[in-house]
């Protein structure tokens, strides 16, 4: 599996590019800024992107979506639950002071439990709502991308509409936990981690939290 981290935009978000070394297949992961930078990548690696699949839609995450489908000729692809929040793009632009691109058109809706092919790779499709309605991570198998659902030693936050910290807590540790424990884990910000490394040591996910 190749994997392309960009960390684009003013959040300093992390888009992805991921691909099937052998068929040169790919698909693009939240990206959210910088269209161009994420672009030039998929040229250079000389990949044939099918899809753009989204963790979530807050703004950081979307910026690129609309840029990249036109320059692509590709579908762009979330959980329905985010709907309102790709809706009010401008609402959001507007909100966070910034503006990036064009409000992305959906081509389709994911679940729970979905498979998506990227040439002789799979990812299955994970729900975990929290930090916003619609939340998923991509299990990659050797490798999951979870959106701002987990960080390296922290959460997503859950204090924008539509979030909530129970139900991320427990997403967290019912859906991504359970995963095993060598298994890296691509944030949308920050760096990455290892399931064994949350688990372990994460204050939100030890209780450590309580404390405080």
């Amino acid at each position: 599996m190749l994997i392309r981290m960009l960390e684009v935009g003013p959040f300093m978000e992390n888009a992805y590019v991921v691909a099937c070394e052998e068929t040169r297949d790919a698909v693009v992961i939240d990206p959210g800024a910088d269209p161009d930078r994420i672009l030039k990548v998929i040229d250079n690696e000389k990949l044939n992107v099918s899809t753009i699949i989204n963790t979530h839609a807050h703004i950081d995450h979307l910026g690129a979506v609309q840029a990249i489908k036109k320059a692509l000729n590709v579908k762009f692809k979330l959980h329905r639950n985010e709907k309102p929040l790709v809706d009010s793009f401008d609402q959001q632009c507007m909100m966070f002071g910034v503006r990036f691109g064009e409000k992305p058109e959906i081509d389709g809706y994911l679940e729970e439990g979905d498979i998506i092919q990227v040439g002789k790779l799979t990812a299955e499709v994970i729900y975990t709502p929290g930090h916003s309605p619609g939340g998923l991570c991509f299990n990659f198998g050797s490798a999951v991308f979870a959106g701002d659902t987990l960080f390296y030693g922290s959460i997503g936050r859950t204090d924008l509409p539509g979030g909530d910290y129970g139900t991320l807590i427990r997403n967290i540790k019912q859906k991504l936990l359970v995963l095993p424990p060598n298994t890296p884990v691509y944030c949308g910000h920050g760096p990455q981690t290892t399931i064994e490394q949350e688990k372990n040591h994460n204050p939100f996910l030890t209780g450590r939290m309580d404390a405080f």
